[in-house]
This record gives C-alpha cells, sequence and structure tokens, in this order.
C-alpha cells in the first residue's frame, strides 16, 4: 500500500525533500497571511497574489503560481496539508524531485488557467487561492498509473485511489465556494504532464522505504 506512511520525520525529510518544502512554504505563506490582515481578508489574499480575474489586476501572470501557496482558513490550509503529507510522497519517489516539482506546479498553474477561463467565459469575478490544482494534478499522475501501468501499483492503493477521487470530485460539486474547476483542470493537467514525463524519461518502481 503505498498511501501508508511508514517514515519517521528524519526520513521523510530525507526522502522527500520537496514535499517537505512545500509544505513548509504553505505554512509560512498562511503566518504572514495571518499576520498582515488574515488569511480569509480578501484584499490581504490579493496583495500576496491571489488569482482573479479582475481587470485591475489583469496581466499579472505571476498570480498563476503564487496562489497556489496560498491558503483561505485554517481549515483549508489543514486539507491540503493533510493530502500533501500523505499522498504526494510516492510520486517524488517515483518521478525524482525535479520531474515531480514539474508536474506539481505545472497541473496547478493549468488548473488555474483553465478556472479563470472558465469563470471569463461565464462572465463571473473569482478570486482564487490553494493548492488543490497541483493536489489533484499529483491524482491525476496517479490515475494515469493505475490505468496505464497496472503492474506499478497494488490493488489495495488503486481502490484507495478510485475512492478518493469519487469523494474528491463530488466534494468540488456539492460544496459552495469550491473552485471545481480548478480541481478538474489540475487532475487533468497532472494526468497528461505525467503521461509526457515518462515518455521523455523512464520512472523509477514504487517502493517503501
Amino acid at each position: 500500500m503505498i498511501f501508508i506512511r511508514y517514515e519517521n520525520w528524519r526520513s521523510y525529510l530525507k526522502f522527500f525533500p520537496l514535499t517537505s518544502i512545500l509544505l513548509v512554504a504553505n505554512v509560512v505563506m498562511f503566518i504572514l497571511l495571518a499576520a498582515n490582515g488574515g488569511s480569509t481578508n480578501t484584499m490581504t489574499l490579493l496583495r500576496f497574489g491571489a488569482l482573479t480575474n479582475h481587470e485591475f489586476f489583469s496581466g499579472e501572470w505571476w498570480r498563476y503560481f503564487s496562489s497556489i501557496f496560498l491558503h483561505a482558513g485554517f481549515s483549508h490550509l489543514l486539507f491540503n496539508s493533510f493530502a500533501l503529507i500523505v499522498f504526494a510522497p510516492p510520486m517524488e519517489r517515483l518521478l525524482g524531485s525535479v520531474r515531480y516539482g514539474l508536474l506539481y506546479l505545472g497541473s496547478g498553474v493549468l488548473g488555474n488557467v483553465l478556472a479563470l477561463a472558465w469563470y471569463n467565459s461565464a462572465g463571473e469575478t473569482t478570486i482564487s487561492v490553494g493548492a488543490s490544482g497541483a493536489i489533484y494534478g499529483i491524482y491525476g499522475a496517479f490515475l494515469y498509473v493505475a490505468l496505464f501501468q497496472r503492474t506499478m501499483m497494488d490493488e489495495a492503493s488503486r481502490k484507495t485511489l478510485y475512492t478518493l477521487l469519487a469523494f474528491g470530485i463530488i466534494f468540488s460539486f456539492a460544496m459552495s465556494g469550491i473552485n471545481w474547476m480548478a480541481h478538474l483542470g489540475g487532475l487533468l493537467g497532472g494526468f497528461f504532464i505525467y503521461g509526457l514525463l515518462i515518455r521523455l524519461w523512464r520512472p523509477r518502481k514504487f517502493r517503501k522505504q
């Protein structure tokens, strides 16, 4: 079962350095938000890089990246941090930190691009933050493994992934205030980015530490 963490904290830092850095970055940015007006304050979020399609902020492309590291409220940070801590590490070991970083950021950015395009087409103004698109990108990569590289994933892990995706999709549409297009865009982005990466480079095998 690849989604069970067996490592102590020292081993975790050693084997999953980029995941650890991403976690720290999310926490540090949350603390900065809290100290500068609050993580749920709209103006604070915008000042620190929230994604928005408001015309006043048009052309600020860096928001597609910066918004990935911001979270609105402690529960938002907690849920995404849990997903990152538990489910992301096997993908970092499989791809290596550099390619894993490309997958994570690429999925998050693509999810944000599609989300903004959706809200623009609907004529709605939006402000969006969170690592969910990037995390769903990791799920998308695992989905590729589960469907096309079945020998690389055990049955228990495959069933866990399918259950996780089912609940995640239902949650994305059922709860108000959720940027479901960022989730869906990240999922599709991770699926195709992973497919491209493995055509350029042969991945490792999943293994326990």
